[in-house]
């Protein structure tokens, strides 16, 4: 059944956006698969990157974008704007096709999109079933989620774009092997990830409707990571997230900083509650506070050669 929903958003503004996991659940469940079909057209058409950065979409000034993706001697893109509700596929020929973000059904979503694709000659064929989910839907048959709040759209792409920026800057601190800021839609997260350099023991796996293999291969070597994720049924509520594989002694015991920063025993990862830091008076300090002493437990307790990993802060400005 679908829900209709304003299809505007409220105005834009820099403060961090209140972002309560029931308001908009429903929304949240559609546009997460409508993230996996997009996500995965980029993931068969683009070669494998290590760790499986090739799959991932980034924050734009307006959206979520795939980055250009190879398609014979062309290439193309797709990218989400949450301020237009508009998704925009563009190819290097200059042809623009665009689908509304609107109350529609993730299968209906489906058909239109592959329907514009086959229009401008991008023979694409993916994979339908959901990852990294419980009982997945192939999304051609999915009828189920079809909510599309635009305005709760709208914040989430904003709390993006704050995580984005503050991400950005923790990870200019790190010389070290470090990935990009990246959306991984099989997760629904926005991630940065460290690498000490040195392997890690095999990944158990077991990741719901993800290739054992694939897990293994993401987590070939020792990484601090962390993340902006919006919760779930089990965790309602959005929180900033950081965590090391594999966990070193005591990581769990460790202090992190700033206070409203705990240790959750179920995610096996340390949490701040996305609310402590819209709260804060000064949510980016909060904010780099907390990924900052997050990283440096699992460094420091896993042995991490930081001087050879990390540099000095460099000045603001240069000539």
């Amino acid at each position: 059944m679908i829900h209709v929903h304003s299809s505007v958003s409220t105005p834009q503004s820099d403060q961090w956006p209140s972002l309560p996991f029931q308001e908009w659940k429903q929304t949240y469940a559609t546009l997460h698969m409508w993230t996996q079909i997009v996500g995965k057209i980029r993931l068969v058409q683009t070669p494998w990157i290590n760790h499986s950065w090739h799959t991932a979409l980034y924050v734009t000034s307006r959206g979520l974008t795939t980055s250009p993706i190879p398609y014979e001697d062309r290439s193309f893109q797709i990218d989400f704007d949450f301020i237009e509700h508009k998704l925009f596929i563009k190819t290097s020929g200059g042809e623009v096709k665009t689908i509304a973000l609107a109350p529609r059904s993730v299968a209906d979503f489906y058909t239109e999109l592959f329907t514009k694709l086959g229009e401008l000659d991008l023979k694409v064929k993916i994979n339908t079933t959901p990852n990294e989910v419980a009982a997945p839907i192939p999304f051609e048959q999915d009828h189920e989620h079809a909510d599309y709040d635009a305005d709760y759209a709208n914040r989430f792409w904003r709390a993006l774009v704050h995580a984005d920026r503050v991400f950005t800057q923790f990870r200019a601190r790190f010389i070290g092997k470090c990935s990009p800021v990246h959306f991984f839609w099989g997760s629904f997260d926005l991630a940065v990830t460290r690498f000490s350099g040195r392997q890690a023991p095999a990944h158990p796996g077991g990741v719901p409707n993800l290739p054992d293999w694939v897990a293994r291969e993401a987590y070939s070597h020792e990484v601090s990571s962390c993340g902006f994720w919006p919760g779930s049924e089990q965790m309602p509520q959005p929180i900033f997230y950081a965590y090391a594989y594999p966990a070193p002694e005591g990581f769990s015991m460790a202090t992190v900083r700033p206070q409203g920063a705990s240790y959750s025993a179920e995610l096996q990862e340390f949490i701040f509650p996305y609310d402590e830091i819209r709260q804060s008076a000064h949510p980016d300090a909060a904010l780099l506070e907390f990924l900052q002493s997050s990283y440096e437990a699992a460094a420091d307790l896993g042995g991490w050669n930081r001087p050879e990993l990390e540099r000095p802060d460099l000045p603001l400005q240069f000539d």
